[in-house]
């Protein structure tokens, strides 16, 4: 072939190459649908239900409705190249390398009530089951396999639930703090669903429980500040936390975010739920502190996302903020859902709090305790690398410290 014929034959061949580069590049997209066209299908269910009618009445006159949406008194700030480039400066213990020392629950343990009135039994991540002057409340309840749609993708769990929920004691209350995947489980709920007890939930979480077969009448509905009584003892009460809400991409904060406080006849216990540091929560320990016991969030932490969750240092202030007493730590120790070493949350939320002479309870999953009376600290973790809070600080935004 000539020069002249190779000249005029080029571009027959980018002609050739541009189709085979279209017929690559519609293969992945056909792909790629096929794939979104799987997860919608298999995660259908699990992604929930939207409130109509009364409940997006109560919702929409909410004092946190705004633009459609629920919003935070304070917005949450995010670093968004920092919450990519992340990944490069991931840990190489987000996972535990053995198996953890759960405590497996005695069922027996619960036949009778505890001698000081007030028990935790924590479960891992925030499930955990409070018996508090007479009445036993269940929160977040996750039983399922993985914090996702899905039962074959996205983080799964380090050990099975240490109590099977047949095992469990009668419930008075199921407490759901939001509706991200690690906080409502749909397997779970779906299992629980004819429980004869109640589910409190914030505004448009009571939805997705109808939906997945909770009798509308056993579903009640808080807003922040708002209360219900459960039977002559303890009176729950939402509180304001600072988050988000979505179980996919076109529902985000369309239901609201939640702490609790639990106020019994002889005994007070915080729950944060998910949230970020905020000067609101002096308030909630002027109105309804001191408490005898926090359960606060620590794990599942960046520094290009400092808003969403505490971190341990901000749940140390945060635990003195609402004038807790003993603390536990709770929202790590079961699955992986950030770059830091798995053990680095407790760590860290111990050496704050000896700094702020705040005293902590470290019990393992599944293990009860009474904060009266158990003042050890376990330090039942292993001893691997992690970054101190100088290292790796969460640095919350908007806060007056």
């Amino acid at each position: 072939m000539t020069k002249s014929e190779a000249k005029a034959d080029e571009p027959k061949k980018k002609r050739k190459r541009f189709r085979r580069l279209k017929r690559t590049f519609a293969i992945l997209f056909g792909l790629l649908l096929l794939l979104v066209l799987v997860i919608v299908v298999s995660g259908w269910r699990a992604f929930g239900s939207s409130a109509d009618g009364d409940r997006r009445a109560a919702m929409e006159a909410s004092p946190q409705w705004a633009d459609g949406v629920f919003e935070n008194p304070d917005p949450l700030w995010n670093d968004t190249t920092g919450m990519f480039t992340g990944m490069f400066r991931r840990s190489d213990y987000t996972v535990p390398s053995d198996p953890l020392p759960v405590v497996e629950t005695e069922p027996s343990q619960f036949a009778e009530p505890p001698p000081s009135g007030l028990r935790i039994t924590w479960l891992g991540h925030s499930t955990m089951l409070i018996e508090l002057d007479g009445k036993v409340f269940l929160t977040d309840p996750v039983w399922g396999e993985k914090t996702s749609p899905l039962t074959w993708l996205g983080p799964s769990r380090w050990y099975p639930p240490p109590i099977a929920l047949d095992d469990l004691p009668e419930i008075d209350a199921v407490l759901i703090s939001h509706d991200h995947y690690d906080h409502l489980d749909y397997p779970t709920i779906e299992a629980i669903a004819e429980w004869d007890t109640t589910f409190v939930v914030p505004l448009g979480v009571g939805a997705h429980l109808i939906y997945w077969g909770v009798p509308e009448e056993r579903i009640v509905t808080l807003d922040w500040w708002d209360r219900h009584r459960i039977g002559e003892t303890v009176e729950l009460v939402s509180v304001p936390s600072r988050h988000a809400s979505g179980r996919q991409v076109f529902d985000q904060n369309g239901t609201l975010w939640t702490g609790y406080a639990l106020l019994g006849t002889s005994h007070k216990v915080y729950f944060s739920g998910d949230t970020g540091l905020f000067d609101g929560m002096r308030e909630i320990g002027e109105r309804l502190g001191p408490f005898d016991v926090t359960m606060i969030e620590v794990g599942a932490y960046d520094r290009a996302w400092p808003d969403w969750h505490l971190g341990p240092e901000n749940a140390v202030d945060a635990h003195q903020w609402v004038r807790g007493d003993v603390m536990i730590p709770v929202h790590w120790g079961l699955f992986d859902l950030a770059n830091h070493g798995w053990t680095e949350p407790v760590e860290r939320s111990v050496v704050a709090a000896r700094k702020a002479g705040v005293t902590l309870l470290t019990p393992r999953p599944g293990q009860s305790v009474e904060p009266e009376t158990t003042r050890v600290l376990d330090s039942w973790w292993p001893d691997v690398p992690w970054q101190t809070a100088s290292e790796h600080p969460i640095e919350t935004t908007k806060v007056h410290r």
